[in-house]
């Protein structure tokens, strides 16, 4: 497995196509404002690292990411991908995560407008999320201990289980398929519009016209 270790990657595709990789405590950053820095790329670690540039991981496959930071400069961080955890990280950029396959978020911390849209078998455990519009058409997801604070959440979103969760939100629901919320929190003022096949079992709901 290649090693890169204490290095700052500026220019554009810096790590483009690379396979089997270890990444930790680099940067990518620098006037050369790159993009695309780890673009269709497999099989990599990445640790300990900070992303301040566009899109760095897209088409990316067989990733983990652990203790990492993406300001709010990295927008777009991951599109298009397959198979990727994220631990214990810091995702600060719009659009983070979008049209994924089997990605799954731990420990984490979210600050992202229009998070985890039209993505495949999306898992969250043990996080913090903050987004005006999350989890648009998204299917498969399964959300364990979020706390999150939205607008426009869960739209038209599919085949979903929520569990031990605060969610705190404008709308939520609008147009849903089987979903079930467990043991959990629902703050919002229009819950559950136009929806099919939701339920909420052991759940507090808040709301202004819920349901």
């Amino acid at each position: 497995m290649n090693l890169y270790k204490n290095k700052i990657f500026g220019e554009e595709r810096a790590l483009y196509g690379i396979k089997g990789a270890r990444i930790e405590n680099c940067r990518f950053e620098g006037a050369a404002d790159g993009e695309s820095a780890l673009k269709e790329t497999d099989d990599l670690n990445i640790i300990n690292c900070d992303f301040l540039l566009r899109y760095p991981l897209w088409h990316t496959s067989n990733a983990k990411i652990e203790n990492c930071r993406m300001t709010e400069t990295c927008r777009a961080a991951f599109w298009y991908d397959k198979n990727v955890t994220i631990e214990n990280s810091v995702l600060g950029g719009i659009k983070a995560v979008r049209e994924c396959d089997d990605t799954e978020i731990c420990g984490s911390k979210i600050n992202s407008t229009e998070f985890g849209w039209f993505c495949r078998g999306l898992v969250l455990k043990d996080c913090e999320l903050i987004s005006e519009y999350p989890f648009m058409q998204t299917k498969d997801l399964h959300v364990d201990n979020l706390k999150m604070q939205g607008k426009y959440s869960f739209q038209y979103v599919e085949n979903a289980k929520i569990r031990n969760s605060f969610l705190d939100t404008k709308d939520a629901f609008w147009h849903s398929k089987n979903v079930t919320v467990y043991d959990s929190t629902v703050k919002g003022e229009y819950l559950g519009w136009y929806s099919e096949n939701l339920k909420f079992v052991r759940c507090r709901i808040i709301g202004t016209q819920p349901l």
